[in-house]
């Protein structure tokens, strides 16, 4: 079965044709760096991930950008409110966004361009729609790009040129998503601008880019003219990635992309989660309310991208179960005895199944929720086969560790969860030597002293487990 993706250019599910066999092209827009990102967010950022993972899984050679927006409206008034430089107040949104980019297990990608560091090219891009016709300069030294003069204008949301008020202009970065005018390719320095050193000189007039712009610049840039991919959340179809089409295509004169993929907002509690509304939580938040970062992408990734996901504390609980389930069932098959004579089991062919299922899934349009039930499908069935089984053959089992790594290479979860719960040799011997003590007191049968043992442990997320062969213990936040 073929990769099969729905097309929001066609409006339909395509089989996916990379433009060169083998190797993908892709660019997703990044955050704007004026705040913390929300896990509104991190439900398209994680997608992304989840494409880039599965594309890699697949064996393509995969080249992965995603920008950063440094310099907009935004960025702006919150440099000049904080009193410092554009740079100094972006950049540390920036490092945040990567940090809790890192705790989530989204992936470094190839390149993560700031806008700001490609101004240079931003002019150069301008003096092209100029020589062309698409682009003219008002009398404060603006550009705007002529939406009347790109014929095909609209095609990707599905808009008749003819019913859009030609010559009209939007210069600000932030607008209604179906306001499509003539738009601003460089806006004219403002003192505000120049306060905040987000202002540069061009042959027109000082200035900075707009916010549409940019995108087009750093693809073209980074990866080639035309592309395989380009991902983001509903809200950018139009007008953002609608004017990418019509400045890039005028510009180089060849497809801009491939294929458009378009994550749906996340609700919560049955609203658009979004800072205007005040009603969303950072990937910090959550982890200071005791979630673990791979219930987080659990729950991020449990819909398919472009189903209605709502995000609940009930349901990030319920994900912190899953996850721990994954958890528990890894090192079952981890502490499993082998025995070169042990009865053959199903677990080769459990292990084959759950693979083909994954594929079918991802396969169909990156499907990430059919493809955790095929993971916890896997899950039941394998413990169900293991039920009664003091001992396996070795291949057996390595059989269902493999599938289970090979699913998580995608899905992340299992990564997170370690990389969450590692714990360090100091505080390993400290559990240990608690351990002891606590057998210590069962056998003076002080078992009150046994259980307070237990308890300081388990504020510290360390679970006890006794059992025949003694204490055991596992990290379970």
């Amino acid at each position: 079965m073929a990769l099969k993706l729905r097309n929001t250019m066609s409006r339909s599910m395509e089989t996916f044709e990379p433009l060169e066999p083998g190797r993908v092209l892709v660019y997703g827009c990044g955050p704007t760096v004026y705040d913390h990102a929300h896990i509104g967010n991190f439900r398209a950022f994680l997608f992304y991930d989840l494409v880039h993972r599965y594309l890699e899984w697949s064996g393509y050679e995969v080249r992965f950008v995603v920008n950063l927006t440094d310099v907009d409206d935004r960025t702006i008034r919150g440099a000049v409110a904080e009193g410092v430089g554009i740079a100094e107040h972006t950049g540390r949104f920036a490092e945040l966004f990567l940090a809790d980019s890192g705790a989530l297990g989204i992936r470094p990608v190839d390149a993560y361009p700031r806008a700001t560091e490609y101004v240079d090219r931003m002019v150069e891009f301008i003096t092209r729609l100029l020589d062309s016709g698409h682009a003219y300069v008002a009398e404060d030294g603006a550009v705007y790009y002529s939406i009347a003069r790109f014929a095909e204008y609209g095609r990707l949301k599905g808009i008749d040129l003819s019913t859009l008020r030609a010559g009209a202009r939007v210069a600000q970065d932030e607008y209604e998503k179906e306001d499509a005018r003539d738009f601003a390719l460089w806006k004219a320095a403002t003192d505000e601008d120049e306060r905040a050193g987000a202002a540069w000189d061009a042959p027109w007039g000082r200035g900075r880019p707009g916010w549409h712009l940019e995108c087009s610049v750093m693809s073209t840039t980074e990866l080639a003219d035309t592309i395989d991919l380009h991902l983001g959340g509903e809200d950018l179809v139009f007008p953002h990635h609608e004017n990418e089409i019509a400045q890039s295509e005028a510009a180089t004169g060849e497809p801009f992309v491939h294929y458009w993929l378009h994550v749906k907002h996340l609700l919560v509690d049955g609203r658009k989660m979004s800072k205007s509304l005040g009603n969303f939580f950072t990937v910090r938040e959550l982890v200071d309310q005791g979630f673990d970062p791979a219930s987080i992408r659990h729950q991020l990734i449990s819909a398919q991208y472009r189903k209605e996901l709502n995000f609940t504390l009930e349901g990030l609980e319920a994900s912190k179960n899953a996850i721990q389930r994954l958890v528990d069932f890894e090192s079952r098959l981890d502490a499993l005895s082998t025995d070169a004579e042990a009865a053959r089991t199903d677990l080769p062919t459990l292990a084959d199944d759950l693979l083909e299922e994954f594929r079918v899934a991802m396969d169909d349009d990156f499907n990430s929720a059919d493809a955790l039930a095929a993971l916890f499908t896997f899950v039941n069935r394998v413990n169900g086969a293991l039920d009664g089984r003091p001992t396996v053959r070795a291949g057996d089992r390595d059989a269902a560790l493999g599938a289970l790594g090979s699913v998580d290479a995608v899905l992340g979860l299992l990564e997170v969860a370690r990389a969450s719960r590692a714990i360090g040799d100091e505080l390993a011997a400290h559990v240990e030597e608690r351990i002891r003590a606590r057998a210590e007191a069962k056998r003076q049968r002080d078992f009150a002293a046994a259980d307070a043992i237990r308890d300081e442990l388990a504020e510290q997320g360390i679970v006890l487990e006794d059992g025949p062969d003694g204490t055991r213990w596992k990290v379970v936040r």
